[in-house]
């Protein structure tokens, strides 16, 4: 039988329910965006790598504002994270080439949401077997890409294209 290697899930694991907080809130507030892998700060949005990514690559759009529910978006916040999904979607597609994309959000934990209370809109970048056995199976997923090394792909490939 081969093993499969996961070390980082760990840390993720260990802390899931002991985190206090809104990490959607706190990322940005520190103002350490490379740590943080956060790619773009927009005026009301901002778009982040998700560190428990479905592919690699996957990126989501938040509003800075704490809010729970899309119908709490003002015309302007709601404006700029289409604006700014429409931006990963020409990043990922210069830099990483997927050959389609998943996007939406969970609203509510029934739905699958991960972070509950602060809205955020997913970009998962999609590819002709990028799910196989192994997720059907084995409930385990292959990444082929660390998130530092995706972080600085899509961070050089921002350029010209704000």
């Amino acid at each position: 039988m081969k093993k499969i290697w996961a070390p980082w899930r760990a840390a993720y694991i260990l802390k899931t329910d002991k985190e206090k907080g809104c990490i959607l809130c706190d990322k940005p507030a520190e103002r350490r965006d490379k740590s943080n892998y956060i790619l773009y700060r927009g005026k009301a949005n901002f778009i982040i790598l998700n560190a428990y990514p479905y592919t690699p690559g996957h990126l989501m759009v938040a509003p800075y504002r704490h809010i729970g529910s899309v119908l709490d978006l003002s015309v302007a916040e709601g404006k700029e994270q289409v604006e700014l999904v429409k931006l990963c979607i020409r990043l990922l597609n210069a830099r990483i080439k997927p050959a389609g994309f998943n996007i939406g959000m969970n609203l509510g934990r029934v739905a699958g949401a991960g972070i509950e209370g602060h809205i955020h809109t997913h970009v998962v970048p999609r590819w002709n077997g990028d799910h196989n056995f192994m997720t059907v199976l084995g409930d385990t997923r292959v990444l082929s890409e660390g998130l530092k090394t995706m972080y600085a792909k899509l961070k050089a490939g921002l350029k010209g294209l704000e």
